[in-house]
C-alpha cells in the first residue's frame, strides 16, 4: 500500500497535504512559477497562470500562507488595533480596511481594545505574529513601542488620529475645520446657545473637533457661557444620556447640539423627541460628524460632516509601502484630509 497516494492518510489519520511541487509538475511549470501565481501582482502570463490554477484545482491545492512567510519573512498580514467598537464609522472602517487589502492580496489581523487595555499592551500582542504593518485607530502609543515596531521594520500608520509631539502621524480627516463647519451652520441658522457632546477626552480627534467648533463660536462673539459640553462616550447611549445631564441641570435646552461623532448625535435626537417631546429642528438643531450610513436613515436625516473614509483608507494603506518590504521605516508625514459638509433635515440649510 502506497501511503504517499493522494487521498491516503498518514500514520495520524489525516490526508496527505497537496504540495506546490505537486502542483507545479501536473501543469508542467516550475515550482516559483506556482508561488507566482497566487502572488498578486506578481509577474506571470495570463495562459501559465490559468494551467496552473487548472491544476490546483484538480489536485485541491490551496496555498499555505504561513509556509510561505517562513520563506519570505512576510506574513502579508496587516494588524488594525481598534478602540470601542460602539461608535459604526470603526466597524465600517473595519470593512473598508479588510477589503481594501484582500484587493492586494493581504489580510486583516484585527485586535479590539478591552476593558482596561493599554493600546501599548496591544502592541505587544501583535509582535507576537509576523505582521507587515501595523494601522492604529485608538488613541495612545508611546514612544517606547514606536521605536519597537520600526526596529523590527514594521511601518505604524495612525487613522484619523496623532500623537502629538511624538512625530507619529498618518492620515485624519481635518476635524478642526469640520467642527468649524458645523459652528458656522448653526450660526447661520440663528443659534444662540450651543451644547457639545464629545468623545475620547485623550483623543486628537475628539479635541479637533471641539476646538474647531468652539474657537468659531467664540471668533463670532458667542460666550463661553452659551457653550454646555457633555461627555458622550462615542456611543448612542452616551448620547441620550448627555441630553438627560443636562436637563438635570434645570436650564433651558440649548438651540443647538453637536454630536462630536454621528452616533452621539442620533441617541441625542432620540432623547429628545421622545422623552422630552423636542421637535428637530423647529425646538432644537442637532448635527454630527463621520457619515455613517446609519444616520442617513429616514428616521434621522442628520446632518453632519463626512469623514473622506475611501479616501482616508488608500491614502494609509499606500503610507505602509506594502510592495516595498526593504525600504526604510521613515516618519509618517500628518496627512489632514477636507471633510464633506452633508445638509440633511436637522439643520436648515443656507438659503441658495
Amino acid at each position: 500500500m502506497n501511503t504517499n497516494s493522494k487521498g491516503s492518510n498518514d500514520m495520524r489519520g489525516g490526508s496527505v497535504r497537496t504540495t506546490s511541487f505537486d502542483v507545479a509538475a501536473l501543469a508542467g511549470v516550475s515550482q516559483s512559477a506556482v508561488s507566482r501565481a497566487f502572488t498578486p501582482g506578481s509577474s506571470i502570463k495570463e495562459s501559465t497562470r490559468q494551467k496552473i490554477l487548472e491544476a490546483a484545482r484538480k489536485l485541491n491545492y490551496v496555498p499555505n500562507s504561513i509556509a510561505s512567510s517562513l520563506t519570505t519573512h512576510r506574513s502579508n498580514m496587516v494588524a488594525i488595533i481598534l478602540g470601542s467598537l460602539a461608535n459604526p464609522f470603526y466597524v465600517h472602517v473595519l470593512q473598508e480596511f479588510s477589503l481594501s487589502l484582500q484587493k492586494k492580496g493581504r489580510q486583516t489581523l484585527t485586535f479590539t481594545l478591552g476593558e482596561g487595555m493599554g493600546t501599548d499592551e496591544a502592541i505587544m500582542r501583535v509582535l507576537q505574529y509576523q505582521v507587515d504593518a501595523v494601522i492604529l485607530t485608538s488613541a495612545q502609543l508611546s514612544t517606547r513601542m514606536i521605536n519597537m515596531c520600526q526596529d523590527r521594520g514594521i511601518p505604524v500608520v495612525l487613522f484619523n488620529r496623532y500623537i502629538p509631539y511624538s512625530g507619529t502621524y498618518g492620515v485624519r480627516c481635518d476635524n478642526v475645520a469640520g467642527g468649524r463647519m458645523i459652528a458656522d451652520a448653526f450660526l447661520k441658522a440663528g443659534a444662540k446657545t450651543f451644547m457639545m457632546i464629545t468623545g475620547d477626552p485623550n483623543g486628537t480627534t475628539s479635541q479637533d473637533r471641539e476646538r474647531g467648533f468652539t474657537e468659531r463660536l467664540l471668533e463670532a462673539g458667542i460666550s463661553r457661557d452659551a457653550i454646555y459640553s457633555y461627555p458622550g462616550l462615542s456611543s448612542y447611549d452616551g448620547g441620550a444620556a448627555a441630553v438627560d445631564r443636562h436637563a438635570e441641570t434645570g436650564k433651558d435646552f440649548p438651540d443647538a447640539i453637536f454630536g462630536i461623532a454621528d452616533i452621539m448625535a442620533m441617541g441625542a435626537m432620540d432623547n429628545l423627541r421622545i422623552r422630552y417631546g423636542k421637535r428637530i429642528p423647529e425646538d432644537i438643531m442637532v448635527a454630527g460628524f463621520d457619515g455613517i450610513p446609519e444616520g442617513a436613515r429616514p428616521a434621522y436625516q442628520l446632518t453632519t460632516v463626512a469623514q473622506p473614509m475611501q479616501q482616508m483608507v488608500e491614502h494609509t494603506i499606500d503610507l505602509l509601502h506594502l510592495d516595498e518590504p526593504g525600504k526604510p521605516v521613515e516618519p509618517i508625514p500628518d496627512l489632514p484630509i477636507p471633510g464633506e459638509m452633508i445638509w440633511r433635515a436637522t439643520v436648515p440649510s443656507p438659503a441658495k
